[in-house]
């Protein structure tokens, strides 16, 4: 399992508008160099978390963009979801059939049932972190994500 190209920038993206404390938006540009990402691939990220609802984008000279709802209310697991899909999905046995139309093992699969395992624990802790949570230094915020998952393996 791999974490994309487009889910690692597109939350950092978002990280940098929640960072982001003045009172008008920040702008592609500034996203641009503070990243180290192309303008273009900057843009395309806003739109997608625009389109999302995350974000909203305040026109004029000052203009940038600026978080929709309050860090504290943003989903990481939707947000990844929106920027990449889920691990696995239903639809996952229906795009990897191999050579055949009908995967040879659609009636009887121990590997689906891992797919789906991954999936439910990976969408139980990423739904209790939230925007909010990444907001502060890394060492807090790593302090934050280990109590999180410790609630998570004793409940």
């Amino acid at each position: 399992m791999k974490i994309t190209a487009q889910e690692e920038y597109g939350l950092r993206i978002l990280l940098r508008i929640g960072r982001h404390d003045h009172g008008d938006g920040i702008s592609i540009p500034a996203i641009s160099e503070a990243e180290g990402l192309s303008g273009a691939y900057v843009a395309k990220l806003t739109r997608i978390l625009r389109m999302a609802g995350y974000i909203n984008s305040t026109p004029g000279n000052k203009g940038g963009y600026v978080l929709a709802q309050t860090a504290g209310q943003i989903n990481i697991n939707q947000v990844m979801k929106v920027l990449g899909g889920a691990l696995y999905s239903k639809k996952f046995c229906e795009d990897y059939p191999g050579t055949l139309k009908l995967c040879t093992n659609s009636i009887d699969c121990s590997i689906r049932s891992l797919w789906q395992m991954i999936q439910f624990t990976v969408d139980q802790l990423l739904d209790k972190v939230t925007l909010q949570d990444l907001i502060s230094q890394e060492q807090e915020s790593s302090l934050l994500l280990e109590s999180i998952l410790q609630q998570h393996v004793t409940s």
